[in-house]
């Protein structure tokens, strides 16, 4: 059975994906693969052609109605959430544009509930691709912007400022952990395709793990970034238990978030 599956370039999805995308032994699956920005996916999911995604989680209500979220494969944890970061001031600027990875990300979802709390209102924003984010930050255009994936871990030598810990608020404030992403596959596909589609992910996860090193030339080659360390800790960082079962404290991160984007 031939499926198209959408993922991003980010070391933690190339780590878990790598094994099935290469095609596990005995797998009913071929596999078009697409690789694209996380906010590009999103808008391919509630376009309707993808038939199994990586996701924001926060496109789900969005798209639930074609796709139900797998419970396994997605990016769901403890300290791993969206930085608010400034190009210069160790203050945030209420009037000055945030810059956000898309509108339909977690990351911009999570910026907007710390800012409702801490502000009131509603936060002046403008949206980008995350990498551009993050640029914009480094050359000065953008007074501030939330950043993710593997710049979590650069802004400090870049010279950038931090405002808030975006992820850590969520946890402080919910008790939950941060729900990022998560892997969603078409609805209308029988429930045995489902179970496949999860068990080969869960296969893909194991080899991954029984792996020596947690970076392959093929991980190094699709990563934003060259830094082989970076890359090693945003895998640590990104990949977990709930990458291979999100469970009873996923599940409940996963219905309070949507129930924040639901507002």
């Amino acid at each position: 059975m031939r499926l198209s599956l959408g993922i991003s370039t980010c070391p933690n999805d190339t780590y878990i994906y790598e094994a099935l995308i290469a095609g596990l032994e005995n797998s009913p699956f071929e596999w078009d693969v697409h690789y694209a920005d996380v906010q590009t996916l999103n808008e391919m999911v509630r376009q309707g052609v993808l038939d199994v995604a990586k996701v924001s989680a926060q496109v789900f209500p969005k798209i639930e109605c074609d796709y139900r979220h797998m419970g396994c494969g997605g990016a769901i944890g403890y300290g791993c959430g969206p930085l608010l970061l400034s190009s210069s001031a160790d203050v945030f600027d209420p009037a000055a544009v945030t810059t956000l990875p898309g509108a339909d990300t977690t990351a911009a979802l999570l910026f907007k509930f710390w800012y409702g709390r801490e502000m009131g209102g509603e936060p002046a924003v403008r949206y980008a691709l995350f990498n551009e984010v993050y640029q914009s930050l480094r050359d000065g255009s953008s007074a501030q912007g939330v950043v993710i994936h593997e710049h979590r871990f650069t802004w400090k030598r870049d010279g950038l400022h931090l405002l808030a810990d975006l992820g850590a608020y969520w946890e402080d404030k919910t008790n939950s952990p941060i729900p990022l992403g998560i892997s969603v596959i078409r609805r209308s596909l029988p429930d045995e395709v489902v179970c496949a589609v999860e068990a080969e992910i869960r296969r893909s996860i194991s080899i991954a793990r029984e792996r020596t090193d947690l970076v392959t030339p093929f991980i190094e080659k699709l990563a934003q970034i060259e830094d082989r360390n970076v890359i090693e800790q945003h895998i640590k960082m990104f990949v977990n238990d709930f990458s291979e079962n999100v469970g009873e404290k996923g599940e409940k991160a996963l219905k309070c978030l949507w129930q924040v984007a639901g507002r």
